[in-house]
């Protein structure tokens, strides 16, 4: 890209892991800015190439000898960085990583920081640094840490010094003006689906009689997997062959084995663990179904709008899934999907039934998903409003005279 385009830097505790798709293609679809990404983790390069990735280092420690404060510092928390929030100047002026340094020496228009509580993490070196930087939201760090109230402080703190704040649904950007954030200081910025490698196709009933219904996701709580477990076994009564194919990885794997055998499922469900796009978008072809039955946990985790979930909707798979989080605002019942209230197997277990029953609905949801994915969730519409954010930005900083850069 052109050295006279704005300068964005990509900052990331992690580039990427598998399920982190949606910020790859976020970084590789940039047109009118150019970035390099900052992180603390470079993993799986041959999965996601992109160039150029800066691992942030380590600083070695300062000398401690006759300096409580640093030694109990270096003791209780830096020690396994991240804390749960970040290092205070006033206690310590050391800072874990080169980030500072680099900012100083790159000495970009912008940083965008992936995750708000690694913009909580960053704050006193993005701080130092003084330049301007935006942040994202995206789903589990909206509740991350807000137990804390060290945490919730420099929340705050990020607020008011970031720029601009995005987020991936409008249920995350009301939780967020809840929290103390400026409304004019939220934009929504939802996640990019790539439509020209998701062809879409009308669902009908299987010619065999053998229903695949599908679900894409971690295996944690949040997903409502044992839920879907328990609709299933109402399911199967109607219809014995029924398979539920159950895509992802995650701690609550063994739950969800003992489940399926005290259940009697193991004819009707298969764990295929983490796939590949490619793979991913197989099993979505030959599926009739997408289940995501969201549920807030105890810990206040929901959801913004399941990547995994719009991807299946892009290919026409009509969706039923739970009034969770930002799912609503994608998933319109009756329209393009069916939803049904958390944690209730019955009624997931009715509109699943409803949709096998009737092959003209479940074709005009079909049609509809995919439409409505093409019309709202488009990656090239989707990341070109993250660049109108990120000239915005540089155009606020630039009014107060701290940078040459503007938007056109």
């Amino acid at each position: 890209m052109p050295d006279s385009l704005p300068h964005v830097i990509s900052l990331c505790g992690t580039f990427l892991k598998p399920e982190m798709q949606s910020i790859y293609r976020q970084v590789t679809g940039l047109k009118r800015v150019r970035t390099t990404v900052y992180t603390q983790s470079h993993e799986n390069a041959e999965m996601f190439p992109f160039e150029p990735v800066v691992t942030l280092q380590k600083l070695a420690r300062p000398r401690l000898k006759g300096n409580f404060l640093l030694r109990f510092w270096f003791k209780h928390v830096i020690k396994s960085w991240p804390p749960p929030f970040p290092i205070n100047k006033e206690v310590s002026p050391y800072y874990p990583y080169n980030l500072v340094e680099l900012l100083k020496a790159d000495n970009p228009d912008l940083v965008h920081v992936y995750y708000g509580h690694k913009a909580v993490h960053y704050l006193d070196m993005l701080e130092a640094w003084s330049g301007p930087f935006v942040v994202s939201f995206h789903g589990v760090d909206v509740s991350k840490f807000l137990d804390q109230p060290e945490y919730v402080t420099k929340l705050k703190t990020v607020f008011k010094k970031a720029s601009l704040v995005m987020a991936r649904s409008q249920s995350l950007l009301d939780r967020l003006e809840e929290l103390g954030c400026p409304a004019d200081k939220l934009r929504m910025n939802h996640t990019p689906i790539p439509l020209e490698h998701l062809q879409a196709a009308v669902r009908q009933p299987p010619a065999d009689g053998q229903w695949r219904l599908v679900q894409a996701c971690r295996l944690i709580q949040k997903k409502g997997i044992l839920t879907t477990l328990k609709a299933l076994a109402i399911v199967k009564e109607k219809y014995p062959r029924v398979r539920y194919v159950l895509c992802g990885e995650g701690p609550l794997k063994p739950k969800i084995e003992e489940t399926v055998h005290k259940l009697g499922l193991e004819d009707n469900v298969e764990m295929l663990g983490w796939l590949d796009q490619q793979q991913l978008l197989e099993q979505y072809n030959i599926a009739q179904m997408f289940l995501h039955p969201s549920q807030k946990t105890k810990e206040e985790d929901q959801e913004g709008i399941p990547n995994s979930m719009l991807e299946a909707m892009a290919t026409g798979l009509p969706v039923v899934a739970t009034m969770h989080g930002g799912i609503p605002e994608a998933v319109h019942s009756g329209e393009d999907g069916l939803l049904v209230p958390e944690k209730s197997p019955e009624q997931l277990a009715e509109a699943m039934l409803k949709l096998m029953g009737d092959a003209s609905e479940l074709a005009r949801l079909s049609r509809n998903a995919a439409a409505s994915v093409r019309d709202n969730f488009g990656a090239e519409t989707q990341v070109a409003a993250m660049e109108d954010v990120y000239l915005s930005a540089i155009c606020l900083h630039a009014t107060h005279g701290k940078t040459s850069v503007c938007c056109p």
